[in-house]
């Protein structure tokens, strides 16, 4: 398409072009409204009467408000030993996952590595084959970590895809030449790699930051298995147990109490919801360009 432009002023669009970025701007639009919408019928479901929601009527905004469910959250004890559970996990874990994954992703991204091939072919397999749940509980059993910090985070710390993903950032934003002009002045591998890599890396970082954070923040089954005290448990835990206890009823519970519960328990579903994605989605938009720019360094192999 060609664009008609003035004589000191901006080129003018061509009707094609026009057409084209009204067309592209309704799919935007559209795409937008189907990924959003239901990230905010959550929150507006967390502050609705429960009856209303059930109804299926279309929410735009919170009808009737109704907030027992986040009052009975957050009188629920556990709760704030699972958000500083989870906080330790993930900020432990996530600087584990960094200084075992960049390493290796750079380690990996060199040329002159003898068995690169091969130990790349290990990595990559366990991205299809794994031992399975048995295997790795036995395994956390004999390192004598069940029950403890390190049954969370370390069978997490390395993930083969953001591996792959590191090497191909190192492999492309690195230059094998930066390396041949900084041993010619006498600088060995440890200190090219502490002083020009890592600086240079901060956009790949700042991506496995929000991988890994995220993968153990929202992590459930891992934590169920190797933890045995309810004092140790993360958030996701936490608040499954908390939709549970407040499902349960007895025969003695009268009728109003049923329903009382049962309305509760529709409310905190959506409540818990939102407790659980509050913090990431507060963190993301500070990583989000971080995150554009690392996924496309990473993808391309120079």
């Amino acid at each position: 398409m060609k664009s008609i432009a003035k004589k000191g002023g901006p080129a003018r669009q061509s009707a094609g072009d026009r057409t084209f970025t009204i067309v592209n701007c309704i799919i935007m639009t559209l795409v937008t409204l189907v990924i959003v919408y239901p990230l905010w019928y959550v929150l507006v479901a967390s502050l609705t009467d429960p009856v209303i929601v059930n109804s299926g009527k279309l929410l735009l905004y919170p009808e009737s408000f109704y907030t027992q469910g986040y009052a009975r959250a957050f009188a629920y004890a556990p709760l704030w030993t699972g958000y500083r559970n989870t906080l330790v996990y993930t900020v432990t874990g996530s600087a584990i996952a960094l200084i075992c994954t960049i390493p290796a992703g750079y380690a990996l991204s060199r040329m002159d590595l003898p068995g690169r091939r091969g130990i790349m072919f290990l990595f990559t397999f366990t991205m299809f084959f794994n031992g399975g749940i048995i295997p790795l509980y036995l395994v956390v059993q004999n390192l004598h970590i069940y029950d403890s910090i390190w049954a969370v985070v370390l069978p997490v710390a390395v993930s083969a895809y953001n591996l792959i993903v590191c090497r191909s950032f190192f492999e492309s934003g690195i230059p094998v030449e930066m390396l041949e002009a900084a041993k010619i002045d006498g600088c060995d591998d440890f200190t090219f790699f502490f002083r020009f890599v890592i600086p240079l890396s901060s956009t790949i970082i700042a991506v496995m930051c929000l991988f890994y954070a995220t993968s153990l923040w929202n992590m459930f089954f891992n934590p169920l298995m190797f933890l045995s005290g309810k004092e140790k448990m993360p958030l996701q835990v936490v608040l499954r147990d908390l939709v549970l206890t407040n499902q349960a009823t007895t025969i003695t519970s009268s009728a109003e109490e049923i329903a009382m519960r049962q309305k509760l328990a529709e409310q905190l579903k959506y409540c818990i919801v939102v407790l659980a994605a509050a913090p990431l989605l507060i963190v993301y938009p500070f990583l989000q360009k971080y995150f554009a720019q690392g996924v496309m360094l990473g993808a391309v192999k120079g």
